[in-house]
């Protein structure tokens, strides 16, 4: 009996180590996926005033008449917010993609709107034609709605249950590492600049086009390959292959353990993922968090920062370097959240980067509104301001769509990721499009709404999500079927095939009584 346990936790640690083959499938997947995401976010800021020049220019060679004032904000609120739209797009494209593609056939395919949309907009000046820099931007929104919700689903299927976490923030981390890289290489004196914006848009497609050239060399998803495909001896293969070791009959038990009990359900599409009971929990939980990661506010504390910065008295020149700043302040707290949600948890990093996001909000909204009487409060504001993208990044920003992995099982997966992404992407889009209202009629206390939000989302993690680290899927849906009011059916049949060991039980049974 010892025996067994012993040998049990030596597999355990054997499948939990970072092999090389994960981690370079990480690498390739999130540098030409989630970098693509977050480049593209901030790409079109830095040379923003060039881009409106082109579009006059052009509109003026052609009708021989200076574009209207309101035409060019429509124009430029057009080719800002395009992006958010494709990226809603593209979320309703994972499901049936996924399912029938495969997560990394997917991510392969993607590749491709991403290099033509990299073309199209690098070609737009020589062609003289701003209408194709708006409809790229709806291209590059798509390939970011189906990259955001694809890598993380595909790169959570292949991690062990104790790196999952870790591996699962890996996509945020590239989605930081690709805004900073587009404030740096945007910087005046690089390519955010008249002659270097084109280069700058069209380099985008540098990312998606080494990932389409690596990318076949690593494994689909083992969990793809045995419940979806019905593939046992590809998905041993895959799974060796990342584990870096001979003995993987531990994971492929529990795989099949999942499929036996999803077979009485099938495929769930997204209609009958609402009318479920048996993950009534599951999906309100994903909405609430991808909502609240949204309407917290971070675009509208990043689009007011420069704002801030200059009412600090930091020169405008100088405002742009700032910027970089906290994109490097961004980049590093999601590193160090890769480092520690393994060890302190998911719901300890969304609850403290919810409060920590909440009090900056309260606070910048008094600093702002004392700053022109007391002198310090301009410093206390760029201190928020910081505090505020410290919390995001190390909870809100890259958790739940590790906890849209960790919390549905194979079948359902691709359609929550769906409904996640959609949500994401929706509110992402509406706070783009409300904010510059919401200045406009509330100034600071526009923050306290943020801050509301914050607030709301962290009281519902506190009382509702469960901690995730460390469990296997199986374990995470006994879990949450408890909470459903829904006893998990395990058949006889299988448990004769497939007989779980007394410390498994033990666990299991642990677990659902937690």
């Amino acid at each position: 009996m010892e025996l067994k346990g012993g040998n049990q936790d030596s597999s355990e640690g054997a499948k939990g180590k970072m092999t090389l083959p994960l981690a370079l499938v990480a690498l390739v997947s999130a540098f030409g996926s989630s970098f693509q995401y977050g480049y593209n976010v901030s790409v079109i800021n830095s040379p923003a005033p060039y881009m409106q020049d082109f579009y006059n220019r052009t509109y003026l060679d052609r009708t021989g008449l200076p574009m209207d004032r309101g035409f060019q904000t429509l124009l430029w609120s057009l080719t800002v917010s395009m992006f958010p739209l494709g990226g809603f797009f593209g979320s309703l494209l994972v499901w049936p993609m996924v399912n029938s593609c495969g997560r990394k056939g997917t991510l392969l395919i993607n590749n491709l709107f991403s290099i033509a949309a990299a073309i199209l907009m690098g070609t737009s000046e020589l062609a003289k034609t701003f209408e194709v820099i708006i409809l790229s931007r709806v291209v590059m929104g798509i390939f970011a709605g189906l990259a955001s919700n694809v890598v993380p689903m595909f790169l959570g299927e292949m991690s062990p249950k104790n790196l999952r976490g870790a591996v699962g923030v890996v996509p945020q981390l590239f989605i930081t590492i690709g805004i900073l890289a587009a404030q740096i290489l945007g910087l005046h004196s690089i390519l955010g600049n008249a002659r270097g914006w084109p280069v700058l848009l069209g380099l985008t497609g540098i990312p998606s086009l080494i990932q389409l050239l690596t990318l076949p060399f690593f494994p689909e998803s083992p969990r793809f390959l045995l419940i979806q495909k019905g593939n046992e001896e590809r998905a041993r293969r895959a799974l060796q292959r990342l584990r870096g070791w001979e003995d993987v009959d531990d994971e492929i038990q529990e795989m099949y353990q999942e499929n036996q009990s999803e077979k009485e359900e099938g495929q769930f599409s997204v209609l009958s993922l609402f009318t479920f009971r048996g993950l009534r929990w599951q999906l309100i939980s994903i909405i609430i968090m991808m909502a609240g990661q949204q309407l917290s506010g971070v675009n509208g504390v990043f689009y007011y920062a420069d704002r801030i910065f200059q009412s600090a008295g930091v020169h405008s020149s100088s405002i742009q370097y700032v910027t970089v700043s906290i994109g490097a302040i961004n980049v590093v707290m999601t590193l160090l959240a890769v480092f520690i949600v393994e060890s302190l948890g998911r719901r300890i990093l969304l609850l403290a980067g919810f409060v920590l996001c909440s009090a900056s909000c309260a606070i910048l909204t008094l600093a702002l509104n004392l700053q022109t009487t007391v002198s310090w409060m301009s410093y206390l504001s760029i201190v928020c301001v910081i505090a505020y993208i410290i919390g995001h990044a190390i909870g809100p920003s890259p958790i739940p769509p590790v906890m849209i992995t960790e919390m549905f099982l194979q079948s359902s997966r691709p359609a929550a990721f769906m409904v996640g992404g959609s949500v994401h992407w929706l509110s992402n889009f509406t706070v783009g499009l409300v904010f510059l209202y919401m200045e406009a009629g509330l100034g600071p206390y526009s923050f306290l709404i943020f801050c509301a939000i914050c607030v709301a989302t962290m009281l519902y993690i506190f009382f509702i999500v469960p901690e995730t680290k460390n469990k296997t899927f199986m374990e995470i849906n006994r879990i949450m079927a408890k909470r459903n009011k829904v006893e998990v059916q395990e058949s006889k049949e299988f448990k004769d095939s497939y007989p779980l060991s007394r410390q498994e039980e033990k666990k299991s049974l642990s677990s659902s009584e937690m």
